[in-house]
């Protein structure tokens, strides 16, 4: 069974995600770099789909799986060489 998301709102700190089974997920902001620095426009432009939450002008792609488990953005900022 897929576990979807039904609605995702924010505060200052915190993604809460409603999903398709009743729980709410309250997720930081500070484990999805790219939320945390979006305008309040750009948190709010996300589509949800089967498996999890996408932010076009982000480039951003959240799977719901991965919130339930506990992960966060897994993007490694490595210096330039």
């Amino acid at each position: 069974m897929i576990i979807s998301a039904t609605e995702v709102r924010f505060d200052n700190d915190t993604m809460w995600v409603s999903l398709d089974d009743g729980r709410v997920l309250g997720i930081p902001l500070a484990w999805f770099p790219k939320l945390l620095m979006a305008t309040t426009a750009q948190r709010l432009s996300y589509e949800l789909s089967a498996g999890g939450i996408h932010w076009d002008s982000l480039d951003e792609d959240i799977s719901i799986a991965g919130l339930i488990a506990g992960r966060s953005d897994r993007t490694i900022n490595r210096p330039a060489a």
